[in-house]
């Protein structure tokens, strides 16, 4: 008969073959001679030099089995489906390697005086190997034997308990093809694990002594070169996955022993219990918007339907008209009301562009790149009554036609993931959090932004956060991942009242403006996910999303634009200046009316600036670059003057009267 080998797409020097449907395949015919019943001690008893690859394995089976060998060679592959990055290979090797020390125990001993004297080499993968499982056994004699098929080098798969695949094969025919192929691969595809690296106590925190890492020093340089997943194969993994996720809150639970005795009443129940599942879940999809956004297809689904993204040009006019309009309200305010408009410009723009974050995200990680160029959470605070609610409704009204937002009081870190599972695409916006919710959980949330990155979500929803002035101060930690909006402009009581904008446009605006945009974005981003696996700097979504938005305005909106409609990059959102703008703003107006507030030392080279009150300090110095080498003691502020002057663009030259004080 015949049986497709391990080796039936990997070609001699390690590299995967091509393997469209003309490409040929390495294929090994075997005849069936017959069934042998042999414990697994019989089947390997009798050589002297074992060569084999497995997956998973039992480090105490691992053992055993060398006791029989006075040469060996074992190489560890991994039977997860992997790309083999940068950052998966050093996983796969630091577990593997936690794997081996954890559970040796005593036994570690003797594989570290046998690795010493020569007489044992363990290799781990740092590319994809093969399937199949291997053992190439030789004696001094000149008896070979081939042990193939389904079997793992443990217990489990060798003892008889559980089902497997084994074959063997004696000669030299067969030994010397499969040892050619092995060689190639542990000399291509994997590094060696030495003495030393079992001895580090903790590989987490000793990467260079990594396996990986000793093949760059020996070799001075090395190529990694990920393999483009199967898309399929990953997608099904991952479904399996999160299904056996989904389905876990449904099974009763094992007894004390791991052992579940089913019946036929209980396989009722689970069905119950999934069925009555089931439909909670479609309840809250009915009434958290489902936006899916397929970039490969150029497809676009909201709530499951197919959007029309050739939208009426009159209509797409019509939506450019109402949001001009509401825009132009703001002028009504009291306060920075061109720094507002601007603002909310730019925080218009990166709502609109967040539904593709999550793709960006996703092949950032995979192709070992930052994610933090591509936020999913955002921040609008300042003083009350400066429209931020209404602002973050029309914004969601022009993307999916319909206002939802989540009440303070339900915000926390697992009641925000639970929800970001069932929405897709649509930002969830947080209403009205104070400052202790804030503390509490958002910051804990932002920090920890890695949702969705190992479940390989690529439609999950960002998280948009409106607080009030009581909001004193945000981390650096949280600044760097999130889109920050600070207004200070606003209405008085009355004039909100009698305010009739917003209603207005809420009613008329509908969806063909974000339609125009989410056509012309499938367009872009596909172009951009290719350039972000193939280039060292992050390509700027925020960037092409506001020359999409600017193109729309310039095409069907009537008269001049306004100025806040600009192009805009990565830079307006995180650049030094635009994170610490309150603190430079603080800081020149207290130049201007109180030049008390600073003592200035040319001798120390240090500007120190009392802010009043302890909070207040705290605030200012989280805004503050690394370059000012800022530090507090209490309400003062101590900053380098030199660095100072170029920050805040102030010479900090006091009056001669002034000096002294």
């Amino acid at each position: 008969m015949e049986n497709l080998s391990l080796f039936d797409q990997v070609s001699l020097d390690g590299n995967q073959k091509p393997s469209p449907a003309s490409a040929k395949l390495d294929v090994v015919k075997m005849e069936f001679a017959g069934v042998e019943t042999l414990r697994w001690s019989e089947l390997f008893s009798g050589y002297d030099s074992l060569h084999a690859i497995t997956y998973s394995s039992g480090i105490g089976f691992v053992c055993q089995l060398l006791g029989l060998f006075q040469q060996a060679e074992i190489i560890f592959g991994c039977d997860e489906v992997l790309s083999y990055s940068l950052q998966e290979v050093m996983a796969f090797q630091t577990k593997t390697l936690e794997r081996m020390r954890e559970t040796a125990g005593k036994m570690k001993l003797d594989l570290i005086s046998r690795i010493e004297e020569g007489s044992l080499r363990f290799y781990v993968a740092r590319s994809i190997l093969s399937h199949e499982k291997l053992y190439l056994l030789s004696a001094k004699d000149g008896r070979k034997r081939v042990i193939t098929g389904s079997a793992n080098m443990s217990f489990s798969a060798f003892g008889g308990g559980q089902r497997e695949n084994i074959c063997y094969l004696d000669g030299d025919a067969a030994y010397d093809w499969y040892m050619a192929c092995f060689r190639a691969l542990r000399e291509s595809s994997t590094d060696q694990i030495v003495k030393e690296t079992l001895l580090v106590a903790d590989s987490g925190e000793n990467l260079e002594e990594l396996p990986i890492s000793r093949t760059v020093r020996v070799q001075k340089a090395l190529v990694l070169e990920p393999v483009e997943e199967k898309k399929e194969e990953v997608r099904f993994v991952l479904d399996v996955k999160n299904l056996a996720t989904k389905l876990a809150s449904a099974v009763p639970k094992p007894d004390k022993k791991g052992k579940l005795l089913l019946s036929p009443e209980k396989i009722k129940i689970i069905r119950k219990q999934i069925s009555a599942d089931e439909e909670r879940e479609k309840e809250e999809r009915r009434e958290y918007p489902q936006l899916d956004i397929f970039p490969d297809e150029r497809l676009v689904r909201l709530n499951e339907n197919d959007l029309d993204l050739s939208p009426a040009p009159e209509e797409i006019r019509q939506d450019i008209a109402l949001f001009l309009n509401y825009m132009e309200g703001y002028e009504k305010f009291h306060g920075d009301v061109s720094g507002m408009q601007h603002r909310y410009y730019e925080f218009a723009n990166w709502f609109f562009c967040s539904p593709f974050m999550a793709c960006m995200r996703d092949t950032a990680v995979r192709y070992n790149q930052q994610t933090l160029p591509y936020p999913v959470f955002g921040l609008i605070y300042g003083q009350s009554k400066a429209g931020k609610t209404s602002f973050l409704e029309t914004l969601l009204k022009m993307m999916i036609g319909q206002k939802l937002k989540l009440s303070a009081p339900d915000f926390t870190r697992s009641s925000i993931e639970t929800l970001k599972c069932t929405v897709h695409g649509a930002p969830i916006i947080v209403d009205d959090l104070t400052n202790t919710r804030f503390n509490a959980h958002a910051v804990e949330t932002i920090k920890n932004d890695d949702f969705g990155i190992a479940k390989r979500l690529l439609r999950y929803p960002a998280v948009v956060i409106s607080a009030n002035e009581d909001v004193k101060a945000v981390a650096p930690e949280v600044i760097r991942r999130t889109v920050i909006c600070r207004v200070q402009a606003g209405l008085t009581n009355t004039e909100v009242m009698k305010s009739s904008v917003v209603r207005t446009v809420q009613k008329q605006i509908g969806t063909a403006f974000y339609r125009e945009y989410l056509r012309r974005m499938l367009d872009a981003v596909p172009e951009l996910l290719e350039e972000l696996k193939n280039t060292e700097d992050a390509p700027d979504i925020l960037s092409c999303s506001s020359q999409i938005l600017l193109d729309i305005f310039t095409e069907y909106a009537e008269g001049t634009l306004p100025d806040y409609i600009r192009l805009l990059s990565l830079e307006d959102y995180f650049s030094e200046k635009v994170t610490g703008s309150y603190a430079i703003k603080t800081i020149q107006n207290a130049w201007k009316t109180s030049k008390r507030s600073f003592d200035i030392s040319l001798r120390t080279n240090e500007l120190r600036y009392n802010a009043g009150e302890i909070y207040e300090a705290a605030r200012i110095i989280k805004e503050l670059p690394e370059t000012l080498e800022a530090h507090k003691s209490r309400e003062w502020i101590v900053m380098n003057l030199d660095a100072a002057k170029e920050f805040f663009g102030i010479d900090f030259k006091k009056p001669v009267f002034l000096l002294g004080r």
